[in-house]
């Protein structure tokens, strides 16, 4: 893991790359709004697209879908968090809050599978498609479901998320308030925020609220925060 420092942010001057990526502030279906990835049942018509995703640890197909972020791409955003990310802990439940198609949960299930993953999303179709995305990779450690089907006595030894920022500060705060108290008291979260999209200001709304958050990394317009539980 490479710091950040505040004076130099490499996002300026890296070069594209041929990855099937693009940026997290892209709405989830070209032409469609943007607020069909984050809706209950998404109206546009499924569409599945397969695409291969590409890490360092290895690679794999899945299936991505229209009313799901980030339809045929892996992007930047993510792809930063499972690039950069610090290792998993080696036990205990791991947590993809607003899992989408599924990426971060299956990279996790793959990296850790002797943890149990949750992939949460309030998105019936990213749901559905985790879920057939998990069952193709014979993922048996990867637990899919909405918010509230998640046990009220688990906890969470690790959360990685790409938050659906434009779901509104309220909303998403919200969210922060009912995930993050669910963390182990060694656990902690990473989350990777676009810094146009307030990846600082919710930063510091997570310190001022109990809730330690540091920069670990910065490239191409996101932070990747880490947010510990060390002032329970």
């Amino acid at each position: 893991m490479t710091s950040d420092p505040e004076t130099s942010d490499p996002e300026t001057s890296e070069p594209e790359t041929s990855d099937p990526v693009t940026s997290a502030s892209e709405t989830a279906n070209a032409g469609q709004p943007n607020q069909h990835y984050f809706s209950e049942e998404p109206e546009v018509e499924s569409a599945r697209k397969r695409i291969e995703v590409t890490l360092p640890d290895g690679s794999f197909e899945m299936e991505t879908d229209t009313g799901v972020f980030s339809h045929g791409r892996v992007d930047a955003g993510t792809k930063f968090l499972l690039l950069e990310a610090p290792e998993l802990p080696t036990s205990g439940d791991l947590l993809d809050l607003g899992c989408g198609a599924g990426v971060i949960a299956l990279t996790m299930a793959r990296r850790r599978p002797e943890c149990r993953v949750w992939a949460v999303d309030v998105n019936a179709r990213a749901r559905r498609l985790t879920s057939d995305n998990a069952t193709a990779l014979g993922l048996r450690n990867v637990v899919v479901a909405a918010p509230d089907e998640v046990p009220t006595d688990v906890s969470f030894a690790a959360m990685w998320s790409n938050p659906p920022i434009k779901v509104g500060k309220n909303e998403l705060h919200d969210m922060m308030r009912r995930w993050m108290p669910r963390l182990t008291r060694d656990g902690g979260a990473i989350l990777v925020v676009n810094k146009n999209l307030g990846s600082d200001s919710l930063q510091k709304w997570l310190t001022d609220n109990g809730h330690p958050t540091k920069r670990l990394a910065s490239r191409q317009g996101f932070r990747l925060l880490r947010v510990s539980t060390e002032s329970r």
